[in-house]
C-alpha cells in the first residue's frame, strides 16, 4: 500500500512539474520570460568561419559580410578578427535557411575558391554544428573544405559522444544486471530535459540549480519505476521478451504524456542557449561546452570507479555475471537492481539536461537518440561499462564525420550501418565476451 501511495505521489508531482511547461512564470514586470519556443520567437545561432587558404596558409578574413535569410527576414553578420561570424535567427524546426556571402565585402585579392558557391542552404534541426564555413583563395576547394572542417567535426562528434555515453552507460547497467532491453530509456532522457526546462523557465530558477533538481528527480523516477513496476514483474517470473514488449508500451505512454503537457513544442532553456563561440585554431567551442564536458566526464569516471572499487559496485558486477550465485552469497539482488535503476535513470536524466542545451527540449528528444544509444552499447559490448563509453565516442564521431559525405539529415543512418556491421562481424561488440547460446 505504501509503495502504491508513493507511486501515486510521484506521478502527481511529475504531472504538476510537466504542467508548468505550458505555463511559464511571469517576470517582475508582469511579462512572460524570454520566449521559449519556436512559435514564441525563440532564436538559434548560425555561425561560420572565413579563412584565406592561399599558399597553404590559414588566415582569418575580417570584415566580410554574411547574410542569413529565413522566413523573408535578412540577418546580416560581419566576421571578426578571428574570421568568425554569428547570426541569431528565429528557430523553426525543419525550416530552410539561406546563407549568402557578400563577395564584394571581401578584402582585395581574396575571393571564393573555385567551385564554391557564395549561397548555401541549410535546414534548422536540433543538432550540433549549425555552421557554414567558407574557404577563400586558390586551390582545390572540395578537398580543402573537408580537411578544414574535419577538426571541428571531430570535436562535435567527441562532444556528442561524451554526452551520449551518459545515457548509454545507464542503459548498459540496466541490461547487464536485469537482461532487460529497455526501450523506454529514451524517455528518461526526455524527462531530465523537460524538468530542467520547467524549473529554469517556469519557476525561474538558475539553470544549474534546475539541472541538479532534474537529475535528482530523474533518479527518483527510476527508483519508483523499479520498486513499483519492474520488481513486481521480475517476481512474477515475467520473461525478458515480455518485459521488453512492456517497455515498448511504456515508451509510447511516457512519450504521449510528455507531448500532452508540452504541446509538442520545441523549446530552449532561459540561459546559455546561444553562448558566444570561442575560436582556438580550427575549432570553435563555448564555455558552456567545457562545463558540460566536465560534468559528463566526472560522472562517467565516478560511476565506473564506483562499479570497480566500491562494495555496491562489486555486488552489481556479481549480479551481472550470475544473479543466482550472487543471491546465494547473501547479496540482496532486488536492492542492488533498484540502485542500478536509480543511478541509470539519473545518468539518463543528466544526458537529457545536457542535450537540452544543444538540441533544444521537446517531447521526443530521447526517442531520437534511443537507437543511437543501442548502437553505442552494441558496438562497445552489451553489458560492458567501458564498452558503453568507448562505443558512444566511436558512434558520436562517426555520426558527425559522415556529414562530409552524406546530408546531415541522414547522419543517424551511419550509426545504424555501423551497428549492422558489428552484428555481422563481432556480435559481442568490441569489449564484449563470447557466450554460448542454448
Amino acid at each position: 500500500m505504501r509503495l502504491r501511495i508513493a507511486a501515486l505521489m510521484a506521478l502527481l508531482t511529475t504531472a504538476v512539474l510537466l504542467g508548468g511547461f505550458t505555463h511559464p512564470a511571469t517576470a517582475a514586470d508582469g511579462r512572460a520570460p524570454a520566449a521559449v519556443s519556436a512559435e514564441d520567437g525563440q532564436t538559434t545561432t548560425v555561425r561560420g568561419l572565413l579563412q584565406d587558404k592561399s599558399d597553404g596558409g590559414s588566415t582569418p578574413v575580417e570584415g566580410a559580410t554574411v547574410t542569413v535569410t529565413t522566413g523573408g527576414t535578412d540577418v546580416e553578420a560581419t566576421s571578426n578578427d578571428r574570421g568568425v561570424w554569428e547570426a541569431e535567427v528565429p528557430y523553426v524546426s525543419g525550416e530552410q535557411v539561406e546563407v549568402t556571402l557578400d563577395e564584394d565585402s571581401l578584402p582585395d585579392g581574396v575571393a571564393l575558391r573555385e567551385g564554391q558557391s557564395a549561397t548555401r542552404t541549410i535546414t534548422l534541426t536540433n543538432t550540433l554544428g549549425l555552421r557554414v564555413n567558407y574557404l577563400l583563395g586558390a586551390g582545390n576547394s572540395q578537398a580543402a573544405s573537408g580537411l578544414s572542417e574535419l577538426p571541428q567535426i571531430i570535436y562535435n562528434g567527441l562532444y556528442f559522444g561524451v554526452i551520449l555515453a551518459l545515457g548509454a552507460l545507464g542503459l548498459s547497467m540496466i541490461f547487464g544486471t536485469t537482461g532487460l532491453t529497455n526501450f523506454a530509456h529514451g524517455e528518461l532522457v526526455t524527462f531530465g530535459a523537460i524538468l530542467t526546462y520547467t524549473f529554469n523557465v517556469t519557476a525561474g530558477l538558475s539553470i544549474w540549480i534546475s539541472a541538479l533538481l532534474a537529475i535528482i528527480l530523474s533518479g527518483a523516477f527510476g527508483y519508483v519505476q523499479d520498486t513499483v513496476f519492474w520488481r513486481r514483474l521480475r517476481r512474477r517470473g515475467t520473461g525478458l521478451i515480455a518485459m521488453m514488449i512492456v517497455s515498448i508500451g511504456l515508451q509510447f505512454l511516457l512519450r504521449n504524456v510528455f507531448q500532452f503537457f508540452t504541446g509538442g513544442r520545441t523549446s530552449n532553456y532561459r540561459q546559455y542557449s546561444t553562448p558566444e563561440g570561442i575560436t582556438a585554431g580550427p575549432i570553435t567551442y563555448t564555455i558552456r561546452d567545457l562545463v558540460c564536458l566536465f560534468v559528463a566526464i566526472v560522472l562517467l569516471l565516478g560511476v565506473t570507479f564506483a562499479l570497480q572499487r566500491t562494495r555496491i559496485g562489486r555486488a552489481t558486477r556479481a549480479i551481472a555475471d550470475n544473479p543466482a550465485l550472487a543471491a546465494s552469497t547473501g547479496i540482496n539482488v532486488d536492492r542492488v537492481i533498484t540502485v542500478v535503476w536509480t543511478v541509470g535513470a539519473a545518468l539518463a536524466g543528466t544526458c537529457g539536461v545536457l542535450l537540452g542545451f544543444t538540441q533544444s527540449v521537446k517531447f521526443d528528444l530521447g526517442a531520437q537518440i534511443l537507437l543511437v544509444m543501442f548502437a553505442a552499447i552494441t558496438v562497445g559490448g552489451l553489458g560492458s561499462i567501458w564498452g558503453a563509453i568507448i562505443g558512444s565516442l566511436i558512434v558520436g564521431v562517426l555520426i558527425e564525420v559522415s556529414t562530409i559525405f552524406i546530408p546531415s539529415e541522414l547522419k543517424i543512418a551511419a550509426a545504424l550501418f555501423l551497428l549492422i556491421i558489428i552484428l555481422l562481424v563481432r556480435p559481442q561488440g568490441l569489449l564484449g565476451r563470447r557466450e554460448r547460446i542454448g
